[in-house]
């Protein structure tokens, strides 16, 4: 995979700047040639890029992937079997500097006409100008290089048949706003960074218990009054590599009138939503390790909870650790085989109301606790078949949440397993 992504990477180069750039490119590739396979792999997400087989050849990309899942709630004795998602990505390359990307996704097999389960939607939608072999802009549907599943949510990239908890819930998972974004590479460092400016959350749309993920707009028609800025800096150091990003913006999309009708403060900042990120991942012999963490500061959720009553809170993080080991590494060095079988093992801490305004009621059950472990087998490289038990400990649940209870109620479990497994690919 990572071999197919730089050999597109570098078709893109401008081919008129090849010959004057030539010391540069050797120094290029001299950092990618000190990079493991993993490294290059996270270097060039997957997510970003033409990834189809006929790359080389062809201006137009078909590719795609998808995941499905059995699981098995324990403490309530309840089994959902699901679709998870089937995405199709379409890519054209109109020049040596100019691309388009887009993934189209349908959620749950299908939409009916009055069902809650099920979507149909753009995960990214852009167009991509490179401004010489290092830097490239890109402009439409975006998704911002935060966390470490964000642009690298491919079902053979993350372990488990889930995506991380923390990076579903505190980093809203296959986050993508409407923006433009700088990327680029140092030519003398191994370090890439990013810029962008995209719209803002949307408040009124905040819901309890899913952070700050149901606010964002993903392309649909979404108020343009407020405005993000977002960045990370990514280096590579030896088989480590280290990220910290960040997000700040406004949360309030309403126009002036709206928003003083509401009695809410307006503006292109407005109610804003602070976000910090900073993960390490290391990769060798088959052995890797993640460790993550997030940390989210909205101090006008009293505002924003007087207005929209969503019990919205002024704090909310998540960290996690995952360990994992491909247990056929040597066997694939001795016999060239693709076949892997990783094992792993994650633990997450999170809490989505970690403080709450005055006017919040707090939440037990957002505080968290999980403990992953399980095995995927891949029998090629792009296919994979996962299997992982969950164990969850959460607070206790308040009944000053509950409307309307009905007239039999199951006691909350704080203590609960989940039993999974799934299929997954990319093409």
């Amino acid at each position: 995979m990572s071999k197919k992504y730089l050999l597109f990477l570098l078709s893109l180069m401008p081919l008129a700047q090849v010959n004057a750039q030539d010391n540069q490119d050797d120094k290029r590739e001299k950092w990618q040639s000190g990079l493991t396979p993993a490294q290059k792999l996270i270097a060039n997400s997957g997510e970003d890029l033409l990834t189809g087989g006929n790359a080389g050849e062809a201006s137009t990309v078909i590719s795609g992937y998808g995941e499905m899942s059995f699981r098995r709630d324990v403490a309530n004795q309840s089994s959902r079997a699901s679709l998870d998602r089937v995405v199709l990505f379409v890519g054209h390359q109109f020049s040596s500097r100019v691309s388009f990307f887009s993934e189209l996704e349908v959620a749950d097999a299908r939409v009916e006409g009055g069902s809650v389960l099920g979507e149909i939607g753009m995960e990214q939608a852009f167009l991509r100008y490179n401004l010489n072999p290092r830097q490239y802009l890109i402009a439409g549907l975006i998704t911002p290089r935060i966390g470490i599943t964000n642009e690298n949510h491919l079902p053979i990239n993350f372990n488990g048949t889930e995506r991380p908890m923390v990076e579903q819930l505190v980093i809203p998972t296959t986050w993508r706003e409407l923006g433009i974004g700088y990327y680029g590479q140092m030519s003398r460092f191994p370090i890439a960074y990013s810029l962008a400016i995209m719209n803002g959350f949307d408040a009124s749309k905040f819901q309890h218990g899913f952070g700050i993920g149901k606010g964002s707009g993903g392309g649909q028609s979404i108020a343009a009054n407020s405005v993000a800025v977002t960045g990370s800096l990514r280096a590579y150091l030896g088989d480590f590599q280290v990220q910290v990003s960040g997000y700040y913006g406004g949360s309030i999309g309403e126009s002036p009138y709206m928003a003083d009708s509401l009695g809410i403060e307006h503006g292109m900042f407005a109610a804003p939503v602070a976000l910090g990120e900073a993960n390490v991942q290391y990769s060798r012999d088959g052995f890797n390790f993640k460790l993550m963490g997030s940390y989210i500061h909205y101090p006008k959720a009293a505002d924003v909870n007087r207005t929209f009553a969503n019990n919205t809170p002024e704090s909310l993080y998540g960290i996690y650790a995952e360990m994992s080991y491909d247990v056929l590494h040597n066997a694939q060095q001795r016999e060239a085989t693709d076949k892997a079988l990783v094992g792993f093992v994650r633990y997450e801490r999170l809490d989505l109301n970690a403080r709450i305004p005055s006017n919040g009621i707090i939440d037990g059950t957002l505080n968290q606790h999980h403990a992953i472990a399980g095995i995927g087998f891949f029998p090629v490289p792009n296919v994979v078949v996962k299997a992982d038990v969950r164990y969850t400990h959460t607070g206790e649940f308040n009944k000053n949440l509950m409307i309307n209870p009905a007239a039999l109620v199951r006691p909350y479990a704080q203590d609960n397993y989940t039993i999974s497994v799934g299929l997954g690919y990319a093409f």
